[in-house]
């Protein structure tokens, strides 16, 4: 579970959503948020397990995560700085639909679920907004199991790397193999092999637990279609350039 920060909430949030907001509207929520800064692999919700905080990422990605009957864990969506965590308990829901866990470090605001329905009532301008996203998360998520299920593994891992360097904010971000492996739902050894064909083009340098973007435009033309396709639904509903 990530720890609060000494940090103050921010005036100006880099997160989108709350971004977005009039200052008369953040301010009530500011007042009851807190700082955190969630590290690699901190799990926020298991699936099926009550919530009790959502988050506004501002920096970093998290990674949402189908966990089948045998434990195998695939990832179905991410989110960064353009979204939310916890998107069910504003639509309703007291649990989460999955596991949820901080894949790249970074920085979030958080509140507590029942303080967050009471600040942000269905009035609220926030709601609007979360509806907008909760179109845009979704069809990132329909998206993902088609790109699972037909595209090839160097297709899929170039898109997933250009969405985690839309959200980190840098060209260099940590980043194991276990990990990648688990986002792809393919073997550590595949993903040694599809890394050392990225590096050996100078689309990425990786090494000791690192990746590093050296040609960014390479790596989006050796991306499936995926990643435009959920990139123009993303601007076309919240005017964010995101993955």
């Amino acid at each position: 579970m990530p720890q609060p920060l000494a940090a103050e909430t921010p005036e100006r949030p880099s997160n989108w959503l709350l971004a977005a907001l009039p200052r008369e509207a953040y301010e009530p929520l500011r007042a009851q948020m807190e700082a955190v800064r969630p590290r690699a692999q901190d799990v926020l919700y298991e699936q099926g397990d009550p919530m009790e905080h959502v988050y506004f990422p501002e920096r970093g990605s998290v990674s949402l995560l189908a966990v089948m009957g045998d434990g195998q864990a695939i990832e179905v969506g991410t989110v960064g700085s353009e979204g939310m965590v916890g998107v069910s308990a504003v639509l309703g829901s007291d649990v989460s639909p999955h596991r949820t866990t901080c894949q790249i470090p970074g920085r979030a605001l958080r509140m507590r679920v029942a303080e967050f329905r009471s600040a942000a009532p269905p009035d609220h301008p926030l709601h609007d907004l979360v509806r907008r996203y909760a179109d845009a998360l979704l069809t990132q998520v329909a998206q993902s199991v088609a790109c699972n299920r037909v595209h090839a593994v160097p297709q899929r891992l170039a898109r997933w790397l250009c969405i985690t360097h839309d959200r980190v904010g840098g060209d260099e971000f940590p980043l194991t193999q276990e990990v990648i492996a688990q986002m792809l739902g393919v073997r550590r050894q595949t993903v040694s092999e599809v890394a050392s064909e990225f590096q050996a083009a100078r689309l990425i340098d990786y090494r000791l637990g690192r990746v590093t973007i050296e040609d960014r435009a390479a790596l989006e033309r050796a991306a499936c279609e995926c990643y435009r396709t959920v990139r123009a639904h993303f601007e076309r509903l919240l005017g964010a350039p995101r993955g």
